[in-house]
């Protein structure tokens, strides 16, 4: 294998299966060999632009199952409607590849700790299995990551997350299985909002009660929210409020703010765009500083001048990245930066979340990730104003 390519099979031509071909395509230690799609006419377009590349043309199936058997895959992308995420994973690791799932791990948590589960016993033995969670490795987040470590913003006392986006009814209407609790597993929070979540925890760490609300109020023919507000108390005493939303016309875009004792930053739209790190024998004044505190400049170039996008269709680097770790990963026989076990602790945070909401009372988060409220069936609750 280390004198080869790795040889992937992308499962899903949609847009983000297409975002996976195309960063396979662009690493050379990565070969698509074949493409598994219940739509015959995706598959064979998104074959024919992988050909169009130059490579060698891939595969096309209809089941994961067969391209397994007629072919040595290494690694398995699963980019499908959430709620088969796990399955195919499942499929995928006890055939022998190592797996990358499009986030999330699965629409249900208990799925989610089952696929742990089996991620660890001897069927998957040896087997890389990882997570997108791209936002991770945008050079601004990881700064940030890295200094919050090294203690140099202090003691982390808060954070704001907030989405802004928008889907139109059209985009609902687009599919069948989109706005469903059971292929979807969620409106904004889950679907749009995940990856601010995510950081959130990389940056605060494990949450402890979560207090919610969301509503439907944008849109309609859905089942699930496209607007939630949350608080997150957590382990560290800290404390985060997010915001998710598909219903802000037209899109006023993403933006994570950070606080600490000795610090603070904020990431817009993927781009660190504020930093102040007080120096070690640095008084600071009663009052604070004032706007002119931004020490962005003073950062490394790749650092303040990366734009990265939340849409990997239109700039695939974060995806393109963590490809890079997981086939380090597999080569050097190394767990990933993005664990399963990662994203099962999102998935849970974000069904926090919708118990809450869903309850009317603050979880406890330990409640969810164990199972106490995997019998619940969340709905949006209804506002008529």
């Amino acid at each position: 294998m280390r004198d080869r390519p790795l040889r992937v099979v992308v499962v899903g031509a949609g847009a983000i299966g297409r975002v996976h071909a195309r960063v396979a395509c662009d690493d050379p230690d990565l070969e698509v060999i074949g493409i598994v799609a219940p739509s015959p006419d995706r598959a064979e377009r998104l074959a024919d632009d992988v050909a169009a590349t130059g490579a060698r043309r891939p595969v096309v199936s209809g089941a994961l199952s067969s391209i397994l058997a007629a072919n040595d895959a290494d690694l398995v992308a699963v980019c499908t409607p959430s709620g088969s995420h796990a399955e195919l994973a499942y499929e995928a690791m006890t055939a022998g590849a190592h797996v990358v799932i499009e986030k999330p791990v699965a629409t249900s948590l208990r799925r989610s700790r089952q696929l742990l589960s089996e991620s660890e016993g001897p069927r998957a033995h040896g087997r890389v299995i990882s997570v997108i969670s791209q936002h991770r490795f945008d050079t601004g987040a990881s700064f940030l990551h890295k200094a919050i470590a090294q203690g140099r913003l202090g003691r982390p006392t808060s954070a704001i997350g907030s989405v802004g986006w928008w889907r139109s009814q059209s985009y609902y209407d687009s599919g069948a299985w989109r706005g469903t609790w059971q292929l979807d597993g969620g409106g904004a929070v889950m679907n749009q909002a995940v990856h601010t979540v995510d950081l959130l925890l990389w940056l605060m760490g494990r949450p402890a009660e979560v207090s919610a609300y969301t509503r439907l109020l944008g849109h309609e023919r859905i089942e699930v929210e496209d607007t939630a507000v949350a608080a997150i108390a957590f382990e560290s005493g800290a404390l985060a409020v997010l915001h998710a939303t598909t219903a802000a016309y037209p899109g006023v875009g993403a933006r994570l703010q950070f606080m600490g004792s000795r610090g603070s930053a904020i990431v817009d739209n993927d781009r660190l765009s504020y930093f102040h790190a007080a120096s070690p024998w640095q008084e600071a004044p009663p009052m604070g500083w004032n706007a002119t505190a931004n020490q962005l400049d003073d950062l490394p170039e790749e650092v303040r001048g990366e734009q990265a996008y939340a849409d990997p269709t239109v700039s695939p680097v974060g995806h393109a990245r963590q490809y890079r770790d997981i086939v380090e990963a597999i080569r050097t026989h190394r767990e990933p930066d993005v664990t399963i076990e990662d994203g099962v602790v999102v998935v849970a945070a974000v069904h926090a979340i919708y118990a809450s909401a869903h309850l009317g009372r603050p979880v406890r988060f330990e409640d969810v990730i164990s199972g106490a409220y995997d019998e619940l069936q969340f709905s949006v609750p209804a506002h008529n104003p």
